[in-house]
């Protein structure tokens, strides 16, 4: 089993800036899993790494759906798996970096998938339905099954998955040797963190970015289905939310609560390092990942 080194963490954690650090020392690329840097012109609302905050590491999986399209976690793990190997065949380092705890976990864990190609005119299908629709029909395929009913993708995928027969995990075949590395901050300084970079990307045009994605013919119902900064941005400039503050606050919470929620499905790994942000989590994990690459079969060490 080659090397995999995970960065996981909360919203707003530092974790992008650490995989580009961490990555530059040992000749690796970045391989992004976060369920909205996916698609397309969703960056400022999705905290998106930009070209100069890259510092000349190669990242993948940003960019590869037009928004709008629907993503699932098999499309994901689709893709992840031929950039991981990928970087690998080349001898480098890959470095699996995000949030979305669902496909890090279907990579780093090696959820078994189905295998079959998506049947593209069953979700052409489901595209064109709206999404109180979705779920109304969900309700009637599989009464009682839970899932945000407010989420499209979500809904989708669970229909997609059920007409596929795979919606059930049917277990786990992991590919890689795994070093996990958590990202994360006391409860205080990670809201203060979320306020001021919630406060920066506003600063930066977060609503133009919004707008502008509605303008383009990208679905409220898209958007919506997107949560935190997408679905309450979009409320605010569709009027169900007239006050700019009360959508600000109602956001800073909503991103909290998320962020709670990341950190209880990461906590579930016991294997993770902790890394010690305030104080120097790039030695920190340098020396972890020296140390997991030195004690891997046959021994190495890169960089």
């Amino acid at each position: 089993m080659r090397n995999l080194i995970v960065i996981e963490g909360t919203n707003a954690s530092g974790k992008s800036g650490l995989g580009v650090a961490l990555a530059s020392r040992f000749g690796g690329e970045v391989v992004s899993a976060d369920s909205r840097q996916v698609f397309r012109g969703l960056d400022l609302g999705s905290g998106k790494i930009t070209l100069d905050e890259m510092r000349g590491v190669p990242h993948h999986l940003l960019d590869v759906c037009e928004p709008g399209c629907f993503f699932s976690m098999a499309d994901y793990q689709r893709l992840a798996y031929a950039a991981v190997e990928d970087i690998l065949d080349r001898g480098k380092l890959p470095f699996l970096v995000g949030g979305t705890g669902l496909y890090v976990d279907s990579v780093a864990d090696g959820y078994l998938l189905s295998d079959r190609a998506p049947d593209l005119e069953y979700r052409a299908e489901l595209e064109k339905l709206t999404t109180p629709e979705l779920y109304s029909l969900l309700q009637k395929t599989l009464p009682g099954w839970e899932v945000d009913k407010n989420n499209r993708n979500r809904v989708m995928r669970v229909l997609e998955k059920h007409h596929d027969g795979d919606l059930e995990k049917t277990g786990r075949e992991p590919r890689y040797r795994v070093l996990r590395l958590g990202v994360t901050w006391d409860r205080e300084t990670l809201k203060k963190r979320i306020d001021e970079r919630l406060d920066r990307r506003f600063e930066e045009g977060m609503l133009r970015e919004v707008k502008g994605l509605m303008d383009s013919g990208v679905s409220r119902e898209f958007l919506d289905g997107l949560g935190l900064e997408y679905r309450f941005i979009t409320r605010y400039l569709t009027g169900e939310i007239p006050d700019f503050d009360d959508m600000k606050e109602q956001l800073s919470l909503a991103i909290k609560r998320f962020a709670r929620r990341q950190m209880t499905w990461f906590r579930r790994h016991r294997d993770v390092i902790w890394l010690d942000m305030g104080a120097d989590p790039v030695r920190q994990g340098e020396e972890a990942v020296r140390a997991f690459l030195k004690n891997a079969p046959g021994g190495q060490d890169i960089g």
